[in-house]
């Protein structure tokens, strides 16, 4: 990913860069060649040198996740769970000029790997995440306790540290969260509460070179109605164009179809609003994610939900 030119936002490619090189010189690893894997709600590199993956928090509104996320990981260690590991050796997080960052062993295989043994190969899918979850769900929650869900409390955080966002906009948002969450105070759920995974789409799955499939990105793991680990999959199909095959292998291999459910339409909502809302922190930072904000927001508000969306680059 190309730094974009004449950005000065405070969360530039450019700039996350430069936090990357300090955050690794403080603990000793080598950035040398790194690669940029995503650069919007975090900035994730990999570093090949090291077999590591670095995440840095791109909104100050949100590092109090970080300590959250490295007790999860430490908790699903604990379990044995198909997950992504914390480097070893390392303290997390690790926190240097305000930025806060963990460190993850770097599950995927290197380009050109040979498939594993057994013919297991191929990208992560439905079925993988419904396992993962159903044992997800079906372990004892951690003590001491993780919060309790509350979807919008991300959307308002982000719309406080806000960079570049109009006027406009931020007063839709923010009157949005406001019915949404009403909404959301009348919901009836069939399946019980437990640990949710908060964000269990399938582009958090990362087939090893093993052909283990491992779950990442632990921000948004609280204690919640399962059927809030099975909207990502279902507004993927419906936001972004997607084939409604995962959808219905999800639902089938998991044992309950969240699209037939009465509540399905409210948590539709609250998740189009967190897709919506979760770059708002760097809309200054970031042009291509600018321009796709403006698609989204708005398809809200000519309340179009046949618009489709592109992921935030």
């Amino acid at each position: 990913m190309d730094p974009e030119p004449g950005v000065a936002g405070r969360f530039s490619a450019q700039r996350s860069r430069r936090a990357l090189g300090r955050i690794c010189s403080s603990v000793g690893l080598d950035d040398r060649d790194a690669e940029p894997i995503k650069l919007t709600v975090n900035a994730v590199y990999r570093l090949p040198r090291e077999a590591a993956v670095v995440r840095i928090a791109s909104s100050t509104a949100m590092n109090h996740r970080v300590e959250k996320v490295v007790r999860v990981a430490r908790w699903l260690a604990e379990h044995e769970m198909p997950a992504v590991r914390l480097f070893p050796g390392l303290s997390a997080p690790i926190t240097v000029d305000g930025h806060v960052a963990t460190v993850w062993v770097d599950a995927a295989p290197p380009t050109g790997t040979p498939a594993a043994p057994g013919g297991a190969g191929g990208a992560a899918g439905a079925r993988d995440l419904a396992a993962i979850l159903r044992r997800l769900h079906a372990l004892p929650p951690p003590d001491p306790p993780l919060p309790v869900w509350d979807p919008l409390d991300d959307v308002r955080r982000r719309l406080s540290d806000a960079e570049g966002l109009g006027v406009d906009d931020r007063r839709f948002l923010e009157n949005l969260a406001l019915r949404v969450d009403e909404a959301l105070s009348t919901v009836r759920y069939a399946l019980p509460r437990t640990v949710v995974h908060g964000d269990a789409h399938l582009g958090n799955l990362i087939r090893s070179a093993t052909g283990e499939v491992v779950i990442c990105d632990f921000d948004a793991t609280c204690q919640g109605p399962a059927e809030w680990d099975l909207v990502p999959v279902a507004v993927g199909a419906l936001r972004f164009g997607r084939p409604p095959t995962p959808q219905l292998e999800l639902a089938r291999a998991y044992g309950f179809d969240v699209t037939a459910w009465e509540g399905f339409g409210v948590l539709r909502s609250v998740r189009e609003l967190k897709l919506v809302t979760s770059v708002v922190p760097i809309l200054a930072s970031s042009p291509t994610a600018a321009a796709q904000f403006a698609v989204r927001v708005g398809s809200l508000r000519s309340g179009s939900d046949q618009t489709v969306w592109t992921p935030y680059r």
